[in-house]
């Protein structure tokens, strides 16, 4: 997964008076989790930009002055409730050996013979919880919706990958195709082309389909 690199301070203080001018001065205050103890730095807001207002996602590495250096992600982020402004970002460290979770983003690709036939594309869930290894964590899932057809849908137990955890119901509803007023059933279109290729034999074989037990 890429990463973007956040470069901040530490916090020798952090009571609200250090951190009302951490903000006045256009820094976030932050903590980062997961090491022997909490770790709080602060940040140009800015930095914080591709991080946060992006469908992406990515890890953090986190550069302090001095030269630590920390492979992070984000955890948690309050904004202020009129400016949306950051006030606050919690961020959890990641070490190899250590799964993590994260929301990865849905990729479509491919066209859906559903929709080309009327039906309306349903996107459900455009990012999933995933509990991985670190160096196994996706920038994305991909979907091929290439052969959803109406009435069809793509579910999390055919996503299901050895590198990593779908923390979601098997049965969850990813993507799917739902019938419109003047959608034209796949299914009845594939008859039609195939009793057009049999000609006048398929009338005759019918009946016996029928009585068939």
């Amino acid at each position: 997964m890429k990463s973007i690199t956040i470069k901040g301070s530490q916090r020798e203080s952090v009571g609200k008076v250090s951190t009302k001018a951490l903000r006045n001065a256009g820094k976030v205050p932050c903590v980062l989790y997961g090491g022997e103890k909490p770790l709080h730095f602060s940040a140009d807001e800015l930095s914080f930009k591709k991080l946060v207002y992006t469908p992406n996602a990515y890890t953090a590495v986190i550069e302090l002055e001095g030269g630590e250096t920390f492979k992070a992600v984000l955890q948690d982020i309050q904004f202020h409730p009129v400016t949306d402004k950051i006030l606050h970002i919690d961020f959890y460290q990641l070490f190899a050996d250590k799964a993590v979770t994260m929301n990865i983003p849905i990729r479509l690709e491919g066209n859906s013979p559903g929709v080309r036939n009327g039906g309306r594309l349903l996107f459900r869930k455009r990012k999933l919880s995933i509990k991985a290894l670190p160096d196994l964590l996706p920038d994305f899932i991909t979907i091929d919706i290439s052969k959803l057809k109406i009435g069809a849908t793509i579910a999390v137990e055919t996503l299901l990958n050895d590198d990593y955890t779908i923390l979601h119901p098997d049965s969850t509803a990813v993507v799917q195709v739902k019938a419109s007023r003047n959608a034209v059933e796949d299914e009845e279109e594939d008859e039609e082309g195939e009793e057009g290729a049999e000609g006048g034999d398929a009338p005759a074989e019918a009946p016996a389909a029928e009585g068939a037990e």
